[in-house]
């Protein structure tokens, strides 16, 4: 294929904008060559500034579950921006989302909408910390939570040691309040607490990582976490960007049966427009402002467009139902054919799947963890990366980021993805 203008769109991007992109992951950095410039989707299908078409297994980082313009989301926006687009003033739509979504999800009784993941992140340990009176959090290694300086921390010299901050402008007085556990090790976060008894605010987890590929979490460790946290008054926070209202209509919480103390939304929750939420008891959230002292706010928050949208796709999920089922199907049947063409090819890899998300690692290790996705071969991921674009394929440009597929995609969109791995020399 030939990307020439996405090419000459780029060069021109790099002029005004840091890197050339608004988003690091964007820019290629980990597969070589130039970003791909979209022009349009619809259904499962990008069409980029060259004219070419691409099946895509990202669907904008998840939200997307019903494929790209999805009409009656492209529908309520439409009708919504011709009332106004933005007010700073409360508006019926978002009870009525609020509604719908805490219908929707076990454990909650309030939600807080925002405009990002990196928002409600940043804001539900906020309100943890107000909430217990405690400083410190831990997070695991490889799971992702937003920019936010408190989870831009990676390890330090051992397991109860403090974090140090990996991203310049992040302090080390920010960094000593995190500490790092080690994703699926119950016995790392045994000893983060035991070292720090009474400090601990809130343990956070992706509770299905799609930050370091799809990473799933065995059941003993889940449910030690929740043990953990309940023995020791420590709220268990979910970041459910990802998985909130993809892997089930409640959920990661639903499909593994284990309720967290707070939640946090974005992707799906908001149709794909920028949007985010964190959610939790009433007791909890009694805390929040203007009803507690715990302050946190947002002109743009509970946008109208981005209610308008949400609203759209989480009504369509919570009247069909066998989405979820039909995404896992199409999932699991992506999955067996990649496995069937990679095992008869000289290259080592696992595949992760959970859902609707799934991920291909270049590494006889199985990956369950941070460091067992780090072993994967970059060079095998970089050629199978372009190999499969030439074929008109999008993959994530990064070996560290889950697929996410979305229920446009036909068996005919699968079997033409599972060849085109077929035809690579890898």
């Amino acid at each position: 294929m030939i990307y020439k203008r996405s090419s000459a769109l780029f060069a021109e991007a790099q002029k005004y904008i840091p890197g050339g992109v608004n988003s690091p992951v964007r820019a290629f950095k980990a597969v070589g060559g130039d970003p791909i410039f979209v022009k349009k989707a619809k259904g499962a299908y990008l069409f980029d500034e060259d004219g070419n078409r691409l099946i895509d297994y990202i669907a904008s980082w998840g939200p997307l579950l019903l494929g790209h313009a999805y009409e009656p989301v492209i529908n309520a926006v439409i009708n919504k921006a011709k009332d106004g687009t933005s007010f700073g003033m409360p508006t019926e739509i978002e009870t009525e989302l609020a509604k719908l979504a805490v219908s929707m999800v076990p454990n909650i009784d309030k939600i807080r909408f925002v405009n990002s993941g990196t928002e409600a992140c940043m804001s539900a340990v906020r309100l943890a910390r107000g909430y217990t009176k405690k400083d410190k959090i831990i997070k695991f290694a490889g799971c992702y939570h937003g920019h936010s300086d408190s989870f831009l921390i990676q390890a330090g010299s051992g397991a109860v040691t403090f974090g140090s901050p990996n991203s310049p402008g992040v302090t080390q007085g920010t960094a000593k309040d995190t500490l790092l556990a080690k994703y699926n090790d119950l016995q790392s976060v045994r000893e983060l607490v035991a070292a720090n008894q009474g400090e601990i605010a809130t343990i956070i987890i992706e509770p299905v990582a799609g930050n370091m590929g799809c990473i799933v979490p065995t059941d003993t460790f889940i449910k030690g976490l929740r043990e953990i946290c309940t023995q020791e008054g420590i709220l268990l926070l979910f970041d459910e960007v990802m998985t909130g209202f993809r892997l089930a209509q409640g959920g990661a919480q639903e499909v593994l049966g284990i309720h967290a103390d707070i939640l946090c939304f974005g992707k799906v929750i908001g149709g794909g427009l920028p949007v985010g939420a964190f959610a939790a008891s009433s007791k909890i959230m009694a805390h929040l402002a203007p009803e507690g002292p715990v302050y946190q706010a947002g002109t743009l928050s509970g946008n109208p467009l981005a209610m308008a949208a949400g609203l759209a796709m989480l009504k369509e999920l919570k009247e069909r139902p066998e989405i979820f089922e039909s995404l896992a199907k199409k999932t699991a049947y992506l999955h067996e054919g990649f496995d069937a063409v990679l095992k008869i090819k000289s290259v080592p890899y696992q595949i992760n799947r959970f859902g609707s998300m799934i991920s291909v690692h270049f590494t006889d290790t199985p990956v369950i963890d941070f460091e067992t996705s780090a072993t994967g071969n970059n060079d095998y991921f970089k050629r199978y990366f372009h190999g499969m674009l030439d074929k008109g394929v999008y993959l994530p440009p990064s070996a560290f980021e889950s697929y996410f597929l979305n229920d446009a995609l036909s068996y005919e969109d699968l079997d033409k993805t599972i060849e085109a791995l077929d035809s690579l020399d890898l």
